[in-house]
């Protein structure tokens, strides 16, 4: 068999099946093994336990799948059009979502590429061991990009490539044929640390180095508890995610739209104001964010990171009513109402206030019923 020639196949394959770049590179990822030790120990993966549960897997593809000798890594571009970046994080009274979480899940869809990418394969070659991965398995997704070819790691811990930056999921497809291997990229970021210093809360701690406990995207996403205090004035009306490492990196100048229509911007965010999103009821909820990242975290999740941008928003009578509406729902819930409420009551003093708003602020304060 000519395995230069399948290589060469393969990538194009890759790329009429709506992938914007594919490399190949073989399972020794040895180098990162006491990277990653040392990034648990200091608990930097906070409460995703997952991320410790497989041990040294994450580095060693060929124990998630006996017999893999190489990876076939690709990379789909998802940054959607009108992306509204500078208005949705300047405008207070709006929800901020990551770019990524707009349109539909993201999993589903690139694993399914891969899969016809490994029945492409098996068609051209006949039977032989291949499995596909979306942030589905432990396996250290970012090592083997860099190392196959798709850009290097920036001191974001992210993906960065020169030509396109970094608005682009990652899929893996393991394999048992020993293609020849691409060479891995070079780190370009240089001297620049934007990233580092744009950071709301301080969470890349090193170099490459994430501190998932501090980071926006953890705590809206991955975490389910009661958000610490000093982080949620940084969150602003980041409600899902947060971006703003990667709208500072220089190499996103470059970045171009996705070709997947399933990445736009969904028609239930198009108006993404925070009062509208907070007084979605659970099946509203579910219906509008059917097929979306988004629904994973559950309806009280999303009141929750909605609680805390309203809690950072202009003062609103409107917002201290539907915020105390919700009150009793949750514990975890309750917390950052009331926290909220204490930032919105903060920023207009009782003198300012008419009477019937003098006497809801009171009753608000005192936690008692609407009809006291």
């Amino acid at each position: 068999m000519n395995y230069q020639e399948l290589a060469d196949k393969i990538k194009l394959w890759g790329q009429e099946l709506g992938f914007q770049k594919v490399g190949i590179c073989d399972v020794d990822l040895s180098e990162h093994e006491a990277e990653l030790q040392k990034w648990l120990d200091a608990g930097y993966h906070g409460s995703m336990d997952w991320m410790a549960r497989h041990g040294m897997m994450r580095a060693r593809p060929s124990e998630l799948l006996p017999g893999t000798v190489r990876v076939i890594s690709a990379r789909m571009n998802y940054l959607p059009p009108e992306a509204q970046f500078a208005s949705n994080l300047s405008d207070t009274t709006q929800a901020y979502i990551s770019r990524y979480a707009l349109g539909r899940d993201y999993h589903k869809l690139v694993r399914n590429q891969l899969k016809k990418l490994g029945q492409k394969i098996e068609q051209e070659v006949g039977q032989f061991g291949y499995r596909p991965f979306v942030d589905s398995a432990p396996i250290l997704e970012r090592p083997l990009a860099q190392k196959s070819g798709l850009g290097w790691t920036g001191k974001h811990s992210l993906i960065l490539d020169k030509e396109c930056g970094s608005w682009f999921f990652l899929g893996e497809l393991l394999i048992d044929l020993p293609l020849p291997v691409d060479t891995a990229s070079i780190n370009e970021c240089g001297k620049c640390s934007a990233c580092i210093t744009s950071c709301p809360t301080s969470a890349i701690v090193a170099d490459g180095i994430v501190d998932a406990r501090r980071c926006i995207s953890y705590l809206t996403i991955e975490y389910d508890g009661v958000i610490p205090e000093e982080f949620r004035k940084s969150m602003g009306n980041r409600i899902y995610g947060c971006d703003d490492c990667q709208l500072v990196c220089p190499w996103n100048r470059f970045s171009d739209l996705t070709q997947q229509k399933d990445f736009h911007r969904r028609e239930a965010l198009e108006s993404a104001d925070l009062i509208t999103l907070f007084m979605w009821d659970e099946n509203t909820f579910l219906k509008n964010m059917e097929g979306s990242a988004i629904r994973r975290i559950g309806h009280l999740q999303w009141l929750r990171n909605l609680s805390v941008a309203m809690g950072n928003a202009p003062f609103s009578q409107e917002i201290v009513e539907v915020l105390s509406s919700r009150k009793g729902l949750s514990d975890v819930l309750d917390v950052h109402i009331e926290w909220a409420l204490s930032q919105q009551l903060a920023q207009t003093p009782l003198k300012n206030a008419t009477n019937r708003q003098q006497r809801l602020i009171r009753i608000i304060q005192k936690g008692l019923p609407r009809d006291a």
